[in-house]
Formats: C-alpha cells, sequence, structure tokens
C-alpha cells in the first residue's frame, strides 16, 4: 500500500518561494501518478498540479501556472512542488496524492482516481 509523507510546508510572505516534498513507500513508486491537491478553508479541495510516471508533460490548474512547477524523483521516491510568486490566495493545507497509473504518461485532476493521500501540509501566505 502506497504511503505518503508531506513536508515543506511553512509561513512566506507574499512574492515568496517554497518548496513541497511528497515522500513515498510502501509500493513501487514507478506505478503511481501524483498529485498535489490543497485545500483552503471553507472551500472544496482542488487539483494543482500532476506528474505522470515517466514526469513527462506535467500538468497545472490555470490558478498555478507559471508559478509552480512539479517534478519526479524515481530514485528517491519523492515528488517536489516548487511554488513561486506565492499570494495570499495560495494559503491552503497541500496535500499530495497517488493514483495507480495505466500508463507512463497518465496524470488525472480527478479526486476519485486516487487511492492514497498524504497527511498534508499547511501554507501560509502572509505580510
Amino acid at each position: 500500500q502506497l504511503q505518503l509523507v508531506e513536508s515543506g510546508g511553512g509561513l512566506v510572505q507574499p512574492g515568496g518561494s517554497l518548496r513541497l516534498s511528497c515522500a513515498a513507500s510502501g509500493a513501487p513508486f514507478v506505478y503511481y501518478a501524483i498529485a498535489w491537491f490543497r485545500q483552503a478553508p471553507g472551500k472544496e479541495r482542488e487539483a494543482v498540479s500532476c506528474v505522470s510516471v515517466s514526469g513527462h508533460g506535467p500538468n497545472y490548474a490555470d490558478s498555478v501556472k507559471g508559478r509552480f512547477t512539479i517534478s519526479r524523483d524515481n530514485t528517491k521516491n519523492t515528488v517536489y512542488l516548487q511554488m513561486s510568486s506565492l499570494k495570499p490566495e495560495d494559503a491552503a493545507i497541500y496535500y499530495c496524492a497517488g493514483a495507480r497509473a495505466s500508463g507512463r504518461t497518465y496524470c488525472t485532476f480527478l479526486r476519485g482516481d486516487f487511492d492514497y493521500w498524504g497527511q498534508g501540509t499547511q501554507v501560509t501566505v502572509s505580510s
């Protein structure tokens, strides 16, 4: 069973940067597409970015395109989310999630496709 642990959250000023990490264990990492979701207070959990097994052609929500970069290191069983030019509206709990991949380029933003979730890491953007 895939286990996911997020880290790297914290307090950052608007315009600043953070790098989140999602460390996987318990199952072959290369079987899973990994996505980042976020949930702000009073709002639904939304997809931020997804990376396929191959790492090519990652997907991004329109709200983060050009500011966030997702990557994965299959040798370290870890996915990263580099967040730059952070805005107050980026503040949320960030979760990584794993979906069994149907192919090396598989990626999805559908919450129901993800069977494995981490516990989340808090990102606060405030001056």
